[in-house]
């Protein structure tokens, strides 16, 4: 089956992508594994006009929106295995169905990696959180935590200050002393014992046990967890890579085109920091410039 264009990643930047190509008329196809990055979270915050709204309810308003379009096709799969051939995409999907495109957006996200603590995957999300911005002000004032992870640590507990006051968790890491003299002065305590386990009835969060027996009140953690891209795709097609803050990014130029004519990335996968609001944005460029791409070659 022949089309302009595949998306690979049915997530805000793959379907703000489909969207615009659609609306130009388009024959565009997205393939999603129904797995989106911030599944784990019942609410997002900042994206305009959408402010605490459930963003699985926001990706299904935008699909059915999407479907409106006649030439949309919409594949709930796993794309396996993509090749490029004479300037045209195959895309092989886990059941063996194959489909063709001028123009392949990848869109598929990335994977966070959680450090294995106890208590602290299934919180992920609700009280164990990433972004301040999208998750701060919820815990305005009260216990913050931030959970040393990588360099990144640092600035994030830094930041994390503003919300409240914030200890950051070193979990046996070794603090430069520039950096501690940096967070004394913005007020930030510094735990350097190693964390045992997080504890909290249900879902909320209310202290962290230390190793030594110890327990500190928290009453949200942020942490930064390294990444990975979430499929093989990239690596098959042979685009660049290139080293982000906490993982691997495909480099792409301003359309948010890779390296390989015709073949582009957008969302998380293709910049840093990350928000549902940039990754719709880049979605749109990356539709906006396949489209062009199709209409002058």
């Amino acid at each position: 089956m022949k089309h302009d264009a595949i998306v690979v990643g049915g997530g805000f930047a793959g379907l703000a992508a489909a969207t615009y190509l659609a609306r130009a008329r388009r024959k565009v196809c997205v393939i999603d594994t129904g797995r989106p990055r911030n599944r784990f979270a019942s609410a997002s915050h900042g994206f305009l006009g959408q402010d605490g709204e459930d963003p699985h309810q926001i990706l299904a308003a935008a699909r059915e929106q999407l479907l409106a379009y006649t030439t949309v096709q919409m594949l709930g799969a796993e794309a396996s295995e993509a090749q490029v051939h004479d300037d045209r995409f195959s895309v092989l999907m886990a059941s063996g169905e194959s489909i063709e495109s001028s123009k392949l957006i990848l869109a598929f996200g990335l994977r966070d990696e959680l450090p294995n603590i106890a208590g602290l995957q299934e919180r992920w999300g609700k009280t164990v959180l990433h972004c301040p911005y999208c998750h701060g002000i919820e815990f305005s004032d009260r216990e913050l935590g931030v959970l040393y992870h990588a360099l990144m640590s640092v600035h994030q507990a830094y930041l994390v200050a503003e919300w409240g006051p914030t200890t950051l968790y070193l979990d046996g890491a070794v603090l430069d002393e520039a950096d501690a003299l940096k967070l004394a002065a913005r007020g930030v305590k510094v735990e350097p014992s190693r964390v045992r386990r997080l504890v909290g009835d249900g879902l909320a969060l209310s202290a962290i046990e230390l190793d030594d027996g110890r327990r500190s009140a928290i009453d949200a953690l942020y942490i930064s967890p390294q990444s990975r891209l979430a499929s093989p795709l990239a690596h098959q097609l042979g685009v660049e890579i290139e080293d982000g803050p906490l993982g691997p990014l495909i480099r792409t130029d301003a359309d948010k085109m890779t390296c390989i004519p015709g073949l582009y990335a957008a969302g998380d996968i293709a910049r840093a920091p990350h928000s549902i609001s940039w990754a719709v944005a880049d979605g749109v460029t990356a539709g906006t410039s396949a489209h062009r791409a199709l209409v002058f070659g």
